[in-house]
C-alpha cells in the first residue's frame, strides 16, 4: 500500500453540494441587491467561503461582510438533507478504506458548521475521520498549502504518505504545494480542465473508484 492516509475534501467530493453552495450564497447575495450567477462562482471554487462569497460579493462592487456567509449557511443547512445528492458507493468506499486500515481526514476550506451539514447529509459521522481540519483552522486558504499540512500533521504522517482527494483546480494545488500527490474527480471541473491546468495523479470517473486504486490495497 502506498498511502497511509486519505484526506478529503468536502463539496463536489463526498457529496454533490458546490451547486447548492452556490445556490445559497446566490440567495444571500440576493437580500443585498447583487444578482449573482452560478458561473461568477468558478474562480473561488475551493478557496473558503469568505472569498467564495466575498469575491463574487466585490464583482458587483459590494464590500463583502461575514454576515453574508452566515445567512448563506443557514440556507445551506435547510436544504442539504432535502436537496444534495450524495454519489453512489460514497459511505461505503470510506467504511472499506477505513477498514483496510487507512487512516481518512477531511480537510475542507469551508467552515466547520457546513462541513457537519454535509457529514449529516452523508450518514457518517466526525469519528469516522483521524483528522477533521475545516477552513476555520488555517488563515491562508486553498492554493496555499496549509489546510492538508495540517491534516497531514494532525495525523502524524509525513506529507509523502497522504493522497489528497479533490474536485478544484484550487485544492489540486493545495496538495501539490503541500507534497502529496492528488486523485480528482471531475464533478466541478471537467476532467479535461484538471488534467490540463493542474495534472492530479489519479482521475477518476466517480469517486467510489478511489477503493479501486491499487496504491489503496
Amino acid at each position: 500500500m502506498k498511502y497511509k492516509a486519505i484526506l478529503f475534501d468536502m463539496d463536489g467530493v463526498l457529496i454533490d453540494s458546490e451547486w447548492l453552495m452556490r445556490d445559497t450564497a446566490i440567495q444571500s447575495l440576493a437580500e443585498h441587491g447583487v444578482h449573482a450567477r452560478h458561473e461568477d462562482f468558478l474562480e473561488f471554487t475551493g478557496c473558503g467561503e469568505d472569498r467564495f462569497i466575498g469575491g463574487v460579493a466585490e464583482k458587483y462592487g459590494l464590500t463583502y461582510d461575514p454576515a453574508m456567509k452566515a445567512r448563506a449557511y443557514d440556507f445551506f443547512g435547510q436544504r442539504v438533507l432535502a436537496e444534495t445528492n450524495v454519489p453512489q458507493g460514497v459511505r461505503e468506499m470510506l467504511e472499506i478504506l477505513h477498514r483496510r486500515g487507512l487512516q481518512l481526514a477531511v480537510c475542507s476550506a469551508a467552515d466547520r458548521r457546513k462541513v457537519l451539514y454535509n457529514l449529516m447529509a452523508i450518514g457518517v459521522t466526525e469519528d469516522l475521520f483521524g483528522a477533521f481540519v475545516t477552513g476555520s483552522d488555517v488563515t491562508r486558504k486553498k492554493p496555499f498549502p496549509d489546510i492538508y499540512l495540517e491534516g497531514a500533521r494532525r495525523l502524524g504522517l509525513e506529507p509523502r504518505d497522504c493522497l489528497v482527494v479533490e474536485d478544484a483546480l484550487s485544492g489540486v494545488k493545495a496538495a501539490h504545494a503541500a507534497g502529496m500527490d492528488a486523485a480528482a474527480v471531475p464533478t466541478t471541473f471537467s476532467a479535461e480542465t484538471l488534467r490540463e491546468q493542474v495534472q492530479p495523479e489519479y482521475l477518476l470517473d466517480v469517486i467510489a473508484q478511489l477503493a479501486d486504486l491499487p496504491e489503496l490495497n
